[in-house]
C-alpha cells in the first residue's frame, strides 16, 4: 500500500449510526473517507444495530431527506403525531400536536435494525469510503501536519494518515482518551430497561411520556400496533425488577403507566443499561474532533441523544463543505475546528441542561419542586407560546441550524 492509498482526508472512529451517517453524508464533497469499527457488523454484540427502537427529530428526518435515505428509512418507521406527558400521582396531563405546529409528524420511530440496514447499504454505494470492520484504533499521533492511526486488523496492524480524525465511538470512547480530551461523568442512580409489547388498543400515533417516582416511562409507536418502552428504574432495584417473569414485569409496567391503553401483554426480549449523564470538556485537539455520544452522552428522557448527535453531524459537514469552497482545503484546521466547537457548543450545553432538568425536577420528592413541577405542568398548557417553544426544541428546530438539519443537501 503505497503513502497515497495510507492518507484518507477524514477517518472516523465508529461506525455505528452517527459515524455511518457522518460518513454518508460527506459523500457529496467526494472526499477519501474511512470508517473504522470495533465490532463485526453480524455480531450479537453490535450494539448500533439492534432491536432497539430510536426516535427521529424532525430535523434528523431533514437530514436523512436531504441525503436521500429517507423514502427508505420512512417506509418502515412510524410516525408520532402527538405527545402526551403526565406526573403519575397528580391530576391533569400536557400534550404537544403535530397539527398544532402545522408539521405532519413530530418525529418518527424506527427500529436500529432498520435504520441501519438504510444506512449500511448506502455506505457501501459511495466509492470513497473504506469500511475496516471488525477493526479498533489502538494509538494515535495529533501533530499540526497531518493525524496518525494505528489500526488492529486482527492478524496485523496499519499506520494511516489522515486530515481529520473524528471519534464517534460512544460515551465510553477510547479515542477521545487518545486525544487527551476528558470528559466528566454522573451517575443518575437508574437504568433504562428497554423492550416492545403489545397494548390492548392501538397508540394511534401517540408517544407517551409518564413520570414516575423511579424516573421517567417512554411509550413509543412502533410498527405491527406494538408500542417500545424505556422504562427508567432505580439502580437498587433494577435487578428484581429484570428477574421477574414476563406477567409481573407486565404487572409493574402497568402500574406504573395506568390503563390508557388498555392491558399490556406479549412483553418482549429485554435489556438494561445504567444511566449516565457525560459531558467532554472540549469538542475539539489537534486535528480531531468529537460528535455524538463521544461529546455528549444524554438521559433518554425526551429522546433527544441521537439527534444531537445528528446536529453534530450535520455542523461538522456544514463546516467541511464550506471549507471546502477555498483554495486551500483543510479540514482538520485550527480555524475549521474551532468554528465547529463555537456552532455546537450553545446546542449541547442546552440540551444536557434541559434533560439533566427534567429528570431531577421530575425525579424529586422534595415539596417545593413538586409544587414546581404540578405549576410547570399547568404552564405548559395555560402560558401562550409554552407548548411551540417545547416542540422546537424537541423537533431539534430551535437555534441556528446547518443545511442539512434544514433539508438542504451540501451540494
Amino acid at each position: 500500500m503505497s503513502d497515497t492509498e495510507r492518507h484518507y482526508d477524514i477517518v472516523i472512529a465508529g461506525g455505528g449510526m452517527i459515524g455511518t451517517s457522518l460518513a454518508i453524508a460527506l459523500a457529496p464533497l467526494g472526499l477519501r473517507v474511512a470508517v473504522i469499527e470495533a465490532v463485526a457488523r453480524q455480531s450479537t454484540g453490535q450494539p448500533s444495530f439492534d432491536d432497539r427502537s430510536t426516535a427521529l427529530s424532525r430535523s434528523t428526518q431533514r437530514m436523512f431527506e436531504a441525503m436521500g435515505l429517507w423514502d427508505d428509512i420512512v417506509a418502515a418507521a412510524t410516525p408520532i403525531r402527538s405527545i402526551h406527558v403526565s406526573d403519575k400521582g397528580r391530576f391533569g396531563f400536557s400534550h404537544i400536536d403535530a397539527e398544532e405546529q402545522g408539521v405532519e409528524a413530530l418525529g418518527y420511530v424506527v427500529i436500529n435494525r432498520v435504520l441501519g440496514g438504510v444506512l449500511q447499504t448506502a455506505m457501501k454505494g459511495v466509492e470513497k469510503v473504506d469500511e475496516l470492520c471488525p477493526a479498533r484504533i489502538v494509538d494515535i499521533d495529533l501533530v499540526p501536519g497531518s493525524a496518525q492511526v494505528v489500526v488492529d486488523l486482527g492478524d496485523t496492524r496499519q499506520t494511516f494518515s489522515c486530515d481529520l480524525l473524528v471519534a464517534a465511538d460512544g460515551a465510553n470512547s477510547q479515542v477521545r482518551d487518545m486525544m487527551g480530551i476528558e470528559a466528566t461523568k454522573s451517575e443518575y442512580g437508574q437504568r433504562a430497561i428497554i423492550g416492545n409489547l403489545l397494548p390492548e388498543m392501538g397508540l394511534d400515533r401517540r408517544a407517551f411520556e409518564r413520570f414516575t417516582s423511579q424516573g421517567p416511562l417512554a411509550v413509543l409507536p412502533v410498527a405491527d400496533n406494538r408500542a417500545a418502552f424505556i422504562w427508567t428504574v432505580s439502580e437498587d432495584d433494577a435487578e428484581r425488577v429484570l428477574a421477574l417473569d414476563d406477567e409481573m414485569f407486565l404487572g409493574e409496567l402497568q402500574r406504573e403507566f395506568g390503563y390508557r391503553l388498555g392491558r399490556f401483554s406479549r412483553v418482549g426480549k429485554r435489556a438494561s443499561y445504567a444511566l449516565i449523564l457525560s459531558k467532554a470538556l472540549r469538542l475539539t485537539a489537534t486535528r480531531s474532533v468529537l460528535v455524538g455520544n463521544a461529546a455528549h452522552g444524554l438521559h433518554p428522557v425526551s429522546a433527544q441523544g441521537f439527534n444531537l448527535g445528528m446536529r453534530d453531524v450535520a455542523a461538522l459537514c456544514d463546516c467541511i463543505a464550506d471549507a471546502a469552497q477555498g483554495t486551500a482545503f483543510d479540514p482538520g484546521s485550527p480555524e475549521l475546528l474551532e468554528r465547529y466547537a463555537s456552532w455546537r457548543h450553545s446546542d449541547q450545553k442546552k440540551l444536557v441542561r434541559f434533560t439533566d432538568s427534567l429528570v431531577k425536577l421530575f425525579g424529586s420528592a422534595r415539596r417545593p419542586l413538586r409544587t414546581l413541577r404540578n405549576i410547570g405542568m399547568l404552564g405548559f398548557d395555560l402560558v401562550p407560546g409554552v407548548r411551540s417553544t417545547f416542540a422546537k426544541h424537541t423537533m431539534g428546530l430551535a437555534g441556528r441550524l446547518p443545511r442539512l438539519s434544514r433539508g438542504v443537501p451540501l451540494k
